[in-house]
């Protein structure tokens, strides 16, 4: 299992130095650089070794480094450095996103600290203006990336409006373009007011809003029909109600013209099928240019749109209320309406949901507007067969409905945005309604009255090429042919809809039915340590470079490895980076304390039959551990994998086989020998297996013990299938003797460095070869003249019998034994009590009833092991 194929830097590490504490702040920087320096993450398109490939979902150029990229990029990293290990040419594509809104936004505020806006500069220049910025300000996440250890072939760094992105997009565009699956069409979208664009259907944030919902009268006399809304200022823009033809209460309105209020106008009754009759009243006012249903039925029944709201958000309508806010129109009419005896009910606060603009929180307004789409019908059925048929995995599978019941379901995809940055929609109108696509090698139209259509992309269009375009398609590279399709998506649920579906859609399309990827891997989100999500108003969001700078960047990456169960979310707390910050030191000061003790790599592995039975378990299990990480990595099982390791490497390499070893190598000659190199052996494979995740420290002690120039590119570990049953056996009954022994001195309130005498029975046990080091861990003396066994325990066949007499005062001791004893008794009643009375049961809430049985537990554990205690204090 030891790695010999690399060069030692220095010879061979007989006399290997380590600080006596390990110093993360001294030792992250400049070790990350010199990997970048020397190549280790650089990917060989030309190699003839396996491709292995993941992207980084790419984060936005506004962005900097939060607990969420911390908690993916950790994960990928852990993959694509065991890849690397096991001998695979290993690609992890960096690159970021342009992010169109949240970069415009943020220019545009730099901008009106000047006192100026976009259109002061005009597009051409304020576009200039914004990769200005992207130059000096954007980015800062990669940087930060590095803090965290990031294995990234920074060599090939994307990003999405770069030259040769830039002209995948416009590639695909012209195809789809000519293939009918780009159109345009005026429809109902999403828009912000704020942000004034257009946003798709999945960058909508719904949230409960406390409203009102107002009943109001139209029409007059007989003709006169209730309908409600939430949106009162809308009803400037009706040119209908519509009833259910079933609906024999409003049969004889049905085709009559009647009056709507406050506009002058009257308005057709239409009969259409989507109306429910069993919803309050039973009729709708219809506002074709304001809502989608609507919108519909006015398609059915050939109604007039009419725009009543502006791109802000103001009222265009003529009369009073033209030139007023959505919001003061929304009262105001009300009030005209109440004024005119038309309002029949009103009910406030009236909680709905209501779409909100992910970026910038403004409420949405649903608007008719001449936009571009993607025809999905075709692209989302491919996407959906894909992973039906096995093509592509997703994992944990319980998501796969999820995934099949959007694509399945999904609508056009609404591309256009009306910004200045991003990518330029690549068609040109001419003067007579002529509208060309141009492609990336094709010259636009000229002359005069030819103009460029002024809307840019969706962020989302672009980043959904990211598999293939960073490889340099549309040419058909020798990075296409080597690392498409990617291996692993490693990304969050939450992109499932955003991003994954876009890009499975997009690479079937582009890459003649070849998937993207061949996995996908969803993870969790991260939440603070009570599991509440991360927000600046709950005042819980945690910046991770600060935990970085305090604990080290292996002790935030094994947090978030530990709490990494597919799928679900991950919880996490300072607490918890502090004990993993425990464990590197753990690592560290064992390591040291073996190396200064003679562990070593040099020379082939012992025999088993030269190996002591601590030896011959601590390699059985190794390798078990060995074939339980490859199986825990294959399945994406990442809080499994950290938790095995980090039981393994403290509890049975560094409390059990270092401690057992001791006496062997206190003792000398060729058993001491035989244990060092065991030792070494399990050290180095050790550290290399938890080197993907924890790759700082683990590269400094690795490189120490071993002499050579790295554990980035060490071999990774493989199973040699040498288990040893009997010796895990007869290791399993020594730990338990110890435990047991330990358990009973801190029960009768022994120090742990206090020497009691003690007789040994290990007849008929394995464990006869143990004595010594039975004696030194736990610290028992030999029997001696006047030997009183005032306890005796028996534990795994042997028997180890105890003289306490003169260590402790067993009448104080009985005395303090018996007062706990008799608070847990009174404990044990009063909780007891409680949960007897029925009245009691009725008026509690849950928690404090769980909260009394759980006091009624510890108390009957406390009970048992008192009484225990007791029983087995020597006789006074």
């Amino acid at each position: 299992m030891t790695d010999n194929t690399q060069r030692p830097a220095s010879g061979p590490n007989s006399a290997p130095e380590l600080p006596t504490q390990y110093t993360p702040a001294e030792v992250e920087g400049p070790l990350y650089e010199r990997w970048v320096e020397r190549g280790y993450f650089d990917a060989d398109a030309k190699s003839d070794k396996p491709a292995y490939t993941i992207v980084i979902p790419p984060p936005n150029v506004t962005g900097s480094l939060h607990l969420g990229h911390a908690f993916e990029h950790t994960l990928i990293d852990a993959l694509t450095r065991r890849k690397r290990m096991q001998g695979f040419e290993t690609l992890w594509q960096p690159g970021m996103d342009h992010a169109g809104i949240a970069t415009q936004n943020v220019v545009e505020r730099e901008l009106a600290k000047e006192g100026k806006s976009r259109h002061d500069l005009g597009r051409e220049a304020f576009v200039e203006r914004v990769w200005q910025w992207k130059a000096e300000s954007g980015g800062q996440i990669a940087g930060q990336m590095r803090r965290l250890g990031n294995g990234v072939a920074w060599s090939r760094d994307r990003f999405t409006m770069d030259e040769g992105l830039s002209r995948a997009v416009q590639t695909v565009f012209k195809k789809m373009f000519d293939e009918g699956l780009i159109y345009q069409a005026e429809r109902i979208i999403n828009w912000c007011p704020r942000c004034l664009t257009a946003i798709s259907d999945i960058e909508v944030d719904y949230q409960d809003d406390g409203g009102e919902l107002v009943s109001m009268k139209y029409g007059e006399g007989e003709d006169t029909v209730v309908v409600a809304t939430t949106r009162a200022e809308t009803m400037l823009g009706d040119t209908a109600i519509a009833v259910h033809p079933d609906d024999e209460r409003y049969a004889h309105l049905v085709g009559k013209q009647i009056t709507l209020p406050l506009t002058g106008r009257t308005i057709p009754v239409v009969a259409d099928t989507h109306v429910d009759p069993e919803f309050g009243t039973g009729a709708v006012k219809v506002t074709p240019a304001h809502d989608p249903n609507d919108f519909a039925i006015g398609q059915r029944h050939n109604l007039e749109s009419i725009e009543v709201l502006d791109e802000r958000g103001i009222i265009t309508a003529h009369g009073p209320f033209e030139g007023l806010d959505r919001f003061e129109a929304r009262s105001a009419i009300v009030a005209a309406m109440r004024a005119e005896g038309r309002i029949v009910a009103e009910k406030r606060p009236y909680v709905h949901s209501v779409g909100h603009c992910s970026r910038c929180k403004t409420t949405l307004e649903p608007r008719l507007s001449l936009q571009w789409w993607v025809k999905v019908e075709t692209l989302a059925k491919a996407a959906g067969d894909a992973v039906r048929d096995g093509r592509v995995n997703i994992h944990p599978a319980d998501l796969s409905q999820r995934y099949f019941d959007w694509v399945d379901n999904l609508n056009d995809w609404c591309i256009s945005r009306q910004l200045w940055w991003g990518h330029r929609i690549p068609v040109w109108h001419g003067p007579n309604g002529e509208t060309v696509c141009v492609g990336p090698d094709e010259q636009p139209p000229s002359g005069e009255g030819w103009e460029q259509d002024t809307d840019v992309l969706d962020t989302w269009f672009s980043s959904g090429l990211w598999p293939f375009s960073t490889l340099g398609w549309p040419e058909q590279t020798e990075d296409l042919a080597k690392f498409y399709p990617n291996s692993v998506l490693v990304t969050g649920y939450d992109l499932m809809f955003f991003w994954v579906a876009r890009m499975m859609m997009f690479g079937l399309y582009a890459m003649d039915g070849e998937v993207p990827f061949k996995t996908i891997a969803f993870h969790g989100m991260v939440r603070d340590e009570h599991g509440k999500k991360m927000s600046k108003s709950f005042g819980n969001t945690v910046n991770p470079l600060d935990w970085m700078d305090k604990y080290g960047s292996d002790a935030l990456r094994f947090t978030l490895a530990r709490g990494a169960n597919p799928g679900t979310d991950v919880p996490i707390g300072e607490d918890w980076v502090q004990a993993s910050r425990n464990f590197a030191n753990k690592i560290w000061n064992a390591t040291r304390f073996a190396m200064m003790n003679g562990a070593t790599i040099e020379g082939e592995l012992p025999s088993p039959e030269e190996m002591s039975a601590t030896d011959r378990w601590i390699l059985s299990r190794l390798n078990t551990v060995v074939a339980e990480a490859d199986a825990l990595y294959d399945d994406y099982q990442f809080a499994k994998l950290a938790d095995a390791l980090y039981h393994f490497a403290w509890d049975e390499v560094f409390d059990w086989y270092v401690e057992l070893s001791k006496t062997t190598f206190m003792a000398g000659g060729d058993a001491a020998k035989v244990s060092a190199r065991v030792l070494g052996e399990v050290l180095d494979v050790t550290l290399r297996l938890l080197h993907p995740i924890v790759p700082f420290v683990t590269e400094t002690l690795w490189t120490t013990l071993t002499g050579r120039e790295t554990v980035v590119l060490a071999d990774w570990p493989t199973d040699s299938a040498f288990r040893d049953a009997a010796a895990e056996a007869e290791i399993e009954n020594l730990q338990q003797v110890i435990t047991e022994v330990r358990r009973f001195r801190a029960d009768q309130g022994l120090q742990p460095g206090q020497k009691v005498p003690a007789r040994l029975d290990l007849s008929g046990t394995s464990l006869a070869a143990h004595e010594a080091a039975i004696r030194q861990l736990l610290r028992l003396q030999p029997e001696g003249d006047g030997f009183n066994a005032t306890a005796t325990l028996p534990v795994a066949g042997a028997t180890v019998a105890l003289d306490l007499s003169g260590t402790i005062d067993v009448a104080a001791e009985r005395k303090r034994l018996a007062k706990d004893l008799a608070a847990a008794e009174k404990e044990k009643a009063q909780a007891e009590g409680k949960l007897g009375n029925e009245a009691f049961l009725a008026k509690a809430p849950d928690n404090v009833v769980d909260k009394i049985r759980g006091r009624l537990a510890k108390a009957e554990e406390d009970i048992v092991r008192l009484q225990n205690q007791i029983n087995n204090l020597p006789s006074a």
